[in-house]
């Protein structure tokens, strides 16, 4: 299964963007979809996670309230909405995919390649 990322880009700050990650085939079932960011000089972080149902969601304390994960299983594609964005959002964001809730992040796989989110004040 090859993941990838699309739609990061450069925006101002307060404005808005919309990743996408789609899947090259299903995953195997019931599979968890996870985004995550790095950024220069540090380390990846988890931001948002997504049951296969999509009724269970998690996010980092750093987006709650500002990012909203989606899915649509048809299209074997996970969404990342992303409001009221900060310059300290600047980083590569990945998708990745876990076997259930609650896994490390190096438990995911596969990951995408990755797409530069740039926040400009």
């Amino acid at each position: 299964v090859h993941l990838q990322e699309s739609g990061g880009g450069l925006v101002q700050t307060g404005g808005s963007l919309t990743l996408s990650c789609v899947a090259s085939e299903r995953p195997p079932s019931s599979y968890v979809w996870g985004w995550f960011r790095q950024a220069p000089g540090k380390e990846r972080e988890a931001i948002a996670s997504i049951s296969y149902s999509g009724l269970n969601k998690q996010y980092a304390d750093s987006v709650k309230g500002r990012f909203t994960i989606s899915r649509d299983n048809s299209k074997h594609t996970v969404y990342l909405q992303m409001n009221s964005l900060k310059s300290e959002d600047t980083a590569v964001y990945y998708c990745a995919t876990a076997p259930g809730m609650g896994y490390a992040i190096n438990e995911y796989v596969p990951w995408g390649q990755g797409t530069q989110v740039t926040v400009s004040s």
